[in-house]
C-alpha cells in the first residue's frame, strides 16, 4: 500500500479468523491467527500475510501522520545531542593503535589504525561503503590477525542474523576470495594466522558447531572441530587472554561445558575442562599451566577457582562465592587479574594478584550510583586498564586506570553538541516493596525543576539474568526535558541483585517479574512522582512479554504502552521445537511439551493467550519481518487478537520493519527515527503537546 492511499484507509485492519486447535496434556487450545505464520519461514512470501502486514503499516502511518511534526522535532533534538564527527579513544594492540570514526552525517563507522611510533592512519574497514544501497547493515565480528596483516569481518544486510564472513588483506587492501556464508558469532584467528575458527547457524538458526577454515580453501572443505548434539545448547569460540588457547564453549541458560585447543595446532584433540553438570555454568581462561575458572558450582553468585592444565577438572577455590558479592566477570592479564561484579546492585571492579591472594585493589568512582566496567583491553601485558563509566546523569566516560598509581585518567567524555548541564538533573535509587515484601530497586532521573506528580516513563526487562544498568541516554532527555521522570525497574528475572534475583523471576517464579513491575508503578505513585494513567511504559523482546502481561493484569495503570518485538506468544513458541530458540529457552521458561505444570503456568501468563474483553491502554507494537529471535507473527497475532476483543477505542498500532530484524533499523541516525516515533506516540497519548 502506498503513502498516497493512506488517506483512503477508513478503519484499522481486521485479520481473518481461521481457528486452529491443538491438544496437549489433554488440554485443547485454539489459535485463530496461526495463519499469520508463513510455513516457508524464514522466507515470508505468502501474499495474504504480506498484505496484512502492509495494511497495518499503512494504518500506522495514517494514525501517526498528524504527529509527524512532533516526530521531526524529537528526531532533530535527539540528533543534535549526537556528535556528528566523532571517534573512539585509540587503543594499542601490538605495534598498532586502533580506533573507529564517524564522519559527519554518516550512519556507520570507519575503522582505522596507525603505527604506535607514528605514521599515517590506515582505513582498514569502511562500513559506509559496505552498507551503501542497503536498507539494513550490521557488522558482526571484526578481528585482525595476530601479525596485523589481515582482517576477518562479518556482516548481516537483512536483519536475519545470518552473517557473511570475508577476509581483507591489510597490506594490499584486497579482499581474499574466501567467503563464509551463514556464520554466527566470533571469527577467531589460529594456526599462525593461517586459519579461522567460526560457527555456522544451521537451518534452525542454532550454532551447534565450531569449524576450522584454512585460508585459500573453499568453505565446503572446512573441518568441523566440535559438534553439539544437545539441540538446546549453543556453541561459540574465543581465545584465552594470552592467546595461546582456543576456548570452545557450549551451553544453554543454565549449564556450560568448555574445551581447550592449542592455538598453534587447531586440529589437536580438544581438552575437556569439566564435563557438563546440569545447572552448573563455568567460563575458563589460561595463564601458563594454570586454568582460571569462574563457576556457580558451589555458590549461585559464582566463585573463582584454579586448576592445573594437566588435571583441568580439579578445581581449587581462590575467591569463594558469597551472598554479598555477585561475580559477573573474570579477566586475566600477565601480572594480575580483574574480577567484576556487583555489591548491592552496584558495579564493582577489583584487581587481584597471582602471588598474593589477599591483595585486593578496588577501583573507586565519584558517584553513588553508576555503571562501570572494563573497556577495550587488548594486550596481555598492560600497566593501564581501559574502563567505561556512566550514570543516569553523567555522560559516557572513558578512563585509563593506572595500576601502579591507582589513579584514573579521563580520556574522553561523551560530547553533547546541543548542550547538556548535569546540574539540572537529579537521580535517585529507590526501593519499593513488592506485594510479597521483597524490596525492588528502582533508578529514577528527572529535572530538579520538575513539577510532581507528573508524567513518568517506566522501563523494564526482567529475564535471562540480564541486569538493566542505570546508564546515560541522550534520547531519554527528550522525555525528561518535557517534565517526565524516567524510571528503570530492576525487577526479578534480571540479575541486578545477584543470581538469586534472576532465579526468583524464571520458570515457576516467572510471574514475580510481572507483579514486581506493577508494584513498582504503584509505588512510584505512592512516592508522589506520578499518577495512575500518567505512566508510559516500554520494553522489548522479553521486556515486550512484560508489557503484554501487565496490560492484561492492570490496564488502567498505564497511559501509553510501547512493546518492541514483543515475545507475547510464549506458549505456542515454547511448544514448537522447530523454532530457532525454543529448545535453548526451556531452561528459562519451562518445557510445556513434556511438563503439564509448565504448560499450565505458561498458558496462565502468556500475553497472547490471556487477552480478554476489557479496556486496554493505547499501544504501539513493533516487529521485524526477518527477526529470528521473536518471529514477526507473535506481535502480528497479538495485535490481531487485541483488535478483535478489546472494548476501548484507544490507539493500537503495529509497525513491522519489512527489511530488518530484532534490533529494528540499523545506523546511528536511522535508529533514532524509531525512538522519535515512540516518544511522539507517548506524548500524543498522554496529551502532552507543544
Amino acid at each position: 500500500m502506498t503513502n498516497s492511499s493512506i488517506a483512503d484507509i477508513k478503519a484499522a485492519p481486521i485479520a481473518a479468523k481461521k481457528p486452529k486447535s491443538t491438544t496437549h496434556h489433554g488440554i485443547t487450545i485454539t489459535d485463530d491467527y496461526a495463519w499469520l505464520r508463513d510455513p516457508g519461514y524464514p522466507a515470508v512470501s505468502r501474499k495474504k500475510i504480506l498484505d496484512h502486514l502492509e495494511a497495518e503499516n499503512a494504518w500506522y502511518e495514517q494514525q501517526m501522520a498528524p504527529h509527524q511534526p512532533m516526530v521531526d522535532r524529537l528526531f532533530k533534538e535527539m540528533r543534535g545531542r549526537i556528535k556528528e564527527a566523532d571517534s573512539s579513544v585509540p587503543q594499542k594492540d601490538g605495534n598498532w593503535l586502533y580506533w573507529v570514526e564517524y564522519e559527519a552525517g554518516a550512519e556507520y563507522r570507519k575503522w582505522y589504525r596507525k603505527p604506535v611510533g607514528g605514521g599515517e592512519p590506515q582505513l582498514i574497514l569502511d562500513e559506509p561503503s559496505l552498507a551503501q544501497g542497503k536498507d539494513y547493515f550490521n557488522l558482526g565480528s571484526a578481528s585482525v590477525s595476530k601479525d596485523g596483516t589481515k582482517l576477518a569481518y562479518s556482516f548481516d544486510d537483512n536483519g536475519s542474523e545470518r552473517f557473511t564472513a570475508r577476509i581483507k588483506d591489510l597490506v594490499t587492501d584486497a579482499l581474499l576470495p574466501d567467503e563464509i556464508t551463514g556464520s554466527l558469532g566470533a571469527l577467531v584467528w589460529c594456526a599462525g594466522d593461517a586459519a579461522l575458527i567460526y560457527s555456522l547457524a544451521n537451518e534452525n538458526w542454532r550454532t551447534d558447531n565450531a569449524r576450522l577454515h584454512w585460508l585459500g580453501q573453499p568453505a565446503s572443505e572446512d573441518v568441523e572441530l566440535y559438534h553439539e548434539d544437545d539441540e538446546g545448547f549453543r556453541v561459540g569460540a574465543g581465545l584465552s587472554a594470552n592467546e595461546e588457547w582456543i576456548v570452545i564453549a557450549a551451553g544453554d541458560h543454565e549449564t556450560g561445558e568448555n574445551y581447550l585447543i592449542p592455538t598453534d595446532n587447531p586440529l589437536a584433540t580438544p581438552i575437556l575442562v569439566k564435563a557438563r553438570q546440569r545447572g552448573v555454568e563455568y567460563d575458563v581462561d589460561v595463564r601458563g599451566e594454570t586454568l582460571f575458572i569462574l563457576s556457580n558450582d558451589t555458590h549461585e553468585n559464582f566463585r573463582v577457582a584454579t586448576a592445573p592444565l594437566e588435571k583441568p577438572s580439579e578445581w581449587t577455590t581462590i575467591l569463594g562465592g558469597s551472598n554479598d558479592f555477585y561475580i559477573t566477570g573474570l579477566d586475566l592479564f600477565r601480572e594480575f587479574y580483574v574480577v567484576e561484579g556487583r555489591r548491592a546492585g552496584l558495579d564493582t571492579i577489583e584487581l587481584r594478584y597471582y602471588d598474593d591472594p589477599h591483595r585486593v585493589q578496588s577501583i573507586t568512582f565519584p558517584e553513588a550510583s553508576f555503571c562501570a566496567g572494563l573497556g577495550d583491553n587488548r594486550e596481555w601485558h598492560t600497566e593501564k586498564l581501559r574502563l567505561s563509566y556512566q550514570s543516569m546523569v553523567s555522560p559516557g566516560t572513558v578512563f585509563d586506570y593506572d595500576v601502579k598509581e591507582r589513579s584514573l585518567e579521563t580520556l574522553k567524555v561523551q560530547e553533547i553538541p546541543s548542550g547538556y548541564d548535569a546540574a539540572l538533573y537529579t537521580t535517585e535509587r529507590l526501593e519499593i516493596s513488592a506485594r510479597d515484601g521483597t524490596k525492588v530497586p528502582v533508578s529514577v532521573v528527572y529535572r530538579k525543576d520538575r513539577a510532581a506528580p507528573g508524567p513518568l516513563h517506566l522501563y523494564g526487562y526482567g529475564a535471562y539474568g540480564i541486569a538493566m544498568e542505570p546508564g546515560f541516554s541522550t534520547a531519554r532527555l527528550s522525555l525528561v526535558d518535557r517534565g517526565f521522570a524516567y524510571a528503570i525497574a530492576h525487577i526479578r528475572g534480571g540479575d541486578d541483585l545477584g543470581r538469586a534475583w534472576y532465579k526468583a523471576g524464571k520458570l515457576e517464579q516467572r510471574t514475580n517479574t510481572f507483579t514486581d513491575f506493577v508494584d513498582v508503578a504503584k509505588g512510584l505513585i505512592d512516592y508522589g512522582l506520578t499518577q495512575a494513567g500518567r505512566i508510559s511504559i516500554s520494553g522489548g523482546s522479553a521486556g515486550g512479554e512484560l508489557m503484554g502481561a501487565v496490560v492484561n493484569s492492570n490496564p488502567d495503570l498505564f497511559g501509553a504502552v510501547v512493546a518492541h518485538v514483543p515475545f507475547v506468544d510464549v506458549l505456542n513458541t515454547m511448544l514448537d521445537a522447530s523454532l530457532p530458540l525454543t529448545p535453548g529457552e526451556w531452561p528459562e521458561w519451562g518445557n510445556p511439551i513434556e511438563d503439564k505444570a509448565a504448560f499450565e503456568l505458561i498458558w496462565s501468563y502468556s500475553p497472547y493467550d490471556q487477552v480478554t474483553a476489557q479496556n486496554y491502554p493505547p499501544m504501539l507494537v513493533t516487529a521485524g519481518l526477518n527477526d529470528p529471535r521473536v518471529t514477526y507473527w507473535e506481535p502480528a497475532k497479538w495485535v490481531a487478537k487485541l483488535r478483535e476483543v478489546k472494548t476501548d477505542q484507544n490507539a493500537l498500532l503495529l509497525k513491522t520493519n519489512m527489511g530488518a530484524g530484532h534490533g529494528g533499523k540499523s545506523g546511528r541516525f536511522e535508529s533514532l527515527t524509531e525512538t522519535a516515533e515512540e516518544f511522539a506516540f507517548i506524548l500524543w497519548q498522554l496529551g502532552i503537546a507543544e
